[in-house]
């Protein structure tokens, strides 16, 4: 698990440099992640950037009360002007110690803070790379996020009753591949996806 000092603005900064890439043309094309376009990507990173920003700052109601599998996201209008505020205000609130500490909630359940703090960080690591992959700009994520991400799905694969991964079947990857086509496949993705 992540330490109490990982910063999520590197990784919420990159989030929103992709953001700013996506061309209004490119909103209905599909992604790797099955069954979502680049709209509903962009919908579900700022639905889970409020609710963890929410929970970082131990701030429980609707947005970390809501189980993001209910609705299919979308896009809201003003979401290019919003997204970025939003990722800052994320990695904000996890910058403050407590964050990471005592219990919250997300997605409608609770969980001890630096275990939301991980998910966050993982949701982000891996959403970017959905983004850059589908919508063809390149794509570096911050190296502390992306190491906590893989220790994260790592675990999450290795629980007995997760037998097919956290999000899907696990895709094998070799173990001498980059560390976040290794992340992608624990992720139930294919690292080689192309649109």
């Amino acid at each position: 698990m992540p330490e109490p000092t990982l910063d999520l603005g590197p990784q919420t900064r990159i989030v929103a440099r992709l953001v700013a890439g996506v061309r209004d043309d490119q909103l209905a094309d599909v992604t790797p992640c099955p069954g979502s376009a680049v709209r509903n990507i962009l919908g579900h990173v700022a639905g889970l950037s409020l609710a963890f920003r929410d929970a970082g700052r131990k701030d429980l109601g609707v947005t970390t009360d809501t189980d993001p599998g209910t609705t299919e996201p979308d896009i809201a209008p003003g979401w290019r002007e919003e997204l970025p505020v939003v990722l800052d205000e994320l990695a904000e609130a996890w910058r403050d110690p407590a964050a990471w500490t005592g219990m919250t909630r997300a997605g409608g359940l609770d969980l001890p803070g630096h275990i939301a703090g991980t998910v966050a960080v993982d949701e982000l690591v891996i959403h970017a790379w959905d983004l850059a992959r589908a919508t063809g700009q390149p794509y570096e994520p911050d190296p502390a996020a992306l190491r906590a991400a893989h220790l994260f799905l790592l675990a999450a694969a290795d629980e007995p009753d997760r037998g097919e991964g956290l999000f899907g079947p696990v895709v094998p990857v070799p173990e001498d591949a980059p560390l976040l086509d290794r992340a992608v496949g624990l992720s139930g993705r294919d690292p080689a996806w192309k649109p």
